[in-house]
């Protein structure tokens, strides 16, 4: 799977079986306990109470009489069961599919290297984006490009998780795809072959600008893994330590992640204030807050486009609310559910939707987006190009951080 599931952000929960099973739970086979302990676990935890306006008991009924012959069979009906929902974030997570997705939030993976969701319009695979340095990247694929076929098999016809693994694979070998660019629309369909490699994971890079009269800080954070909050506590210390003066945290193509990666990181910019709320199915509404020392109170200016989602979008949402940063580039893709993650007793698992996050501001972003402070349209651009002259949206950050009167003296 590759990262996060389309920067998903994850609350990892385990469940043991003895806790679903009702006292006749015995006179189940154990391919109907698996179905029944998946049905309670969206009974019991899903966002949206109506259930895609149905009955969510009368479809237990339906399931449950089906013939569930082997595991395969099980599985087959549960994925038939949660596509009821009409929710392409929640969904089965077939073994492999749940042990991919625990191994991206901290190591490493074999593929091609792309981020990619569900476009809940087109229905299409789509890329949210290329990680940098990937064979995606090499092979020119771009953000909102869709994916059309997987050596030769439609993506229509298979699930997210069917979709990536089918991208994974063993260092060296091939992989086709049929991509629609989606900047263009007028482009027609191409193929492309790209050749596996080993993705590196490691979400955080830090460089220092000292080509202004203002030593400026760039970070750039790739992802919200396990690892993500560590990683920008040692980058921005040491930039410190180097003298940064201001800092850019570009959050752009970044899918987002782990949920709770994304508030330890919006408590080391932000001292005091709210950082996000949370929404679930009753509308109680619970919250993440910052009262604790930050890495630094240097201005800072936060860098956004169309693939900055999930967590991506809590953290500049935190920032841009509280008016600790400013916002540069483009709206952001507008993921605003919260997807928790549940352990079957076979080694598979539930990702569903249990709520929505608001920002500071209460400001409900999904499918809308953040619109950054400053609009900066920029054309694609490769890796070695970020943070460069031909990079627009980062030198309007720079301007802005380096002008005589900073308007980012408000944000600190």
């Amino acid at each position: 799977m590759v990262k996060k599931v389309c920067s998903i952000a994850l609350l990892v929960f385990f469940w043991f079986a003895s806790c679903w099973y009702t006292p006749d739970a015995q006179a189940f086979t154990e391919e109907q306990k698996l179905l029944l302990q998946s049905w309670r676990i969206v009974n019991q935890s899903y966002l949206d109470e109506t259930f895609n306006h149905q009955n969510w008991w009368k479809l237990r009924e339906k399931f449950v009489k089906k013939p569930l012959r082997d595991r395969e069979e099980t599985y087959a009906a549960i994925e038939e069961m949660l596509a009821t929902l009409d929710d392409p974030f929640t969904r089965l997570l077939r073994p492999e599919q749940y042990h991919s997705l625990q191994v991206n939030t901290s190591g490493e993976l074999f593929g091609v290297g792309l981020q990619i969701n569900v476009n809940p319009e087109t229905k299409l695979i789509e890329v949210i984006s290329p990680l940098a340095g990937s064979p995606a990247e090499a092979a020119g694929i771009e953000p909102k490009d869709s994916i059309l076929e997987i050596d030769g098999v439609e993506t229509k016809t298979i699930t997210l998780d069917e979709a990536a693994a089918k991208m994974r694979g063993s260092i060296g070998t091939k992989v086709s795809l049929r991509i629609q660019p989606g900047q263009d629309k007028a482009a027609q369909p191409r193929t492309v072959e790209i050749v596996r490699d080993r993705i590196s994971l490691n979400p955080v890079y830090t460089a220092l600008d000292t080509n202004t009269d203002k030593k400026v800080g760039y970070v750039r954070l790739n992802q919200f893994s396990a690892n993500a909050a560590k990683e920008i506590a040692h980058g921005v210390s040491d930039l410190e330590n180097q003298g940064a003066e201001a800092y850019i945290l570009d959050l752009r193509n970044n899918p987002g992640g782990l949920l709770q990666s994304g508030v330890e990181i919006a408590r080391m910019w932000l001292d005091d204030g709210t950082i996000v709320y949370t929404v679930n199915r009753q509308g109680a509404l619970g919250s993440f807050d910052s009262n604790s020392e930050i890495l630094t109170k240097d201005p800072l200016v936060v860098l956004v486009n169309q693939g900055t989602a999930s967590a991506s979008e809590i953290l500049a949402g935190a920032l841009q609310d509280n008016e600790r940063a400013l916002l540069v580039g483009e709206k952001t893709f507008g993921k605003g559910l919260i997807q928790s993650l549940f352990e079957l007793p076979d080694g598979a698992g539930l990702a569903v939707t249990v709520a929505k996050y608001e920002t500071p501001n209460h400001t409900d972003i999904n499918k809308l987006g953040i619109e950054p402070d400053d609009i900066v349209s920029q054309k694609p651009i490769t890796y070695a190009q970020i943070a460069t002259e031909a990079d627009q949206q980062y030198q309007e950050a720079l301007k802005l951080l380096t002008a005589k009167e900073s308007v980012l003296a408000k944000a600190v």
